[in-house]
């Protein structure tokens, strides 16, 4: 992806959480130059990885298979500092962005409907101790005080103000339909790097292209700029 293209989407990002008044903490708005001269004395950020997160999925096809992210809270298991044992985020879907078929080996997430269209959702189990879907078995997915049971590969849509609670080992990929939907995220501690397992091949990171400056650091820039 292009950083000029990647800076459009935070740019209509923050005018799109503001207008639903979802408010995003100061450290969101500071340029690359503010957050190296404060990082040392906010190491939470980049030992978290709370932040800007964008991703392509590797695909090239933002509009088609991407998701916008920004981590409020994090923690890290033992940590001294960190160990806040629950994670928050808040993430933006575009109208038929699909985020890729993939479950979590430990995170226990709840996926709530914060404002926009209609959130689509497709499930299936997985096979255990591999990345492919178990087309014989049903899915139950709890919800807002009751459990929804599905068959394999079957769909829920949830409104604003609804969400899902998704377990370890349970396929989801999901959508907004309609209209873009701001997403919350509540959940155990988040771990992009070794807890996502993917149906397929996927890049869970973009490659950026530079063709300008970088108007905000997304969390996978921290290292490299730092």
């Amino acid at each position: 992806m292009k950083r000029s293209e990647i800076n459009q989407y935070l740019r209509d990002a923050k005018e799109r959480f503001n207008r639903n008044t979802f408010y995003l903490p100061p450290f969101a708005e500071w340029s690359p130059e503010q957050y190296l001269e404060r990082a040392a004395d906010y190491p939470e950020i980049q030992a978290c990885q709370l932040g800007w997160d964008l991703t392509d999925f590797g695909r090239g096809r933002y509009q088609e298979e991407g998701l916008l992210l920004f981590t409020l809270r994090n923690g890290i298991l033992d940590h001294p500092d960190y160990c806040k044992p629950y994670a928050e985020k808040i993430m933006l879907s575009h109208v038929n962005q699909k985020t890729p078929l993939h479950y979590h080996l430990h995170k226990t997430e709840d996926i709530i409907n914060r404002g926009g269209g209609c959130l689509v959702f497709e499930f299936f189990n997985c096979i255990p101790g591999t990345a492919e879907l178990d087309h014989s078995t049903p899915v139950e997915v709890p919800g807002d005080g009751t459990v929804h049971r599905l068959p394999a590969g079957g769909r829920l849509r949830i409104n604003p103000g609804e969400s899902l609670t998704l377990k370890p080992g349970i396929f989801h990929s999901f959508w907004a339909e309609k209209e873009p939907v701001i997403i919350g995220e509540v959940s155990a501690i988040n771990d992009d790097h070794s807890d996502n397992i993917f149906f397929g091949e996927q890049q869970r990171f973009p490659h950026i292209e530079e063709d300008e400056p970088p108007l905000h650091l997304l969390v996978g820039d921290y290292k490299r700029f730092c």
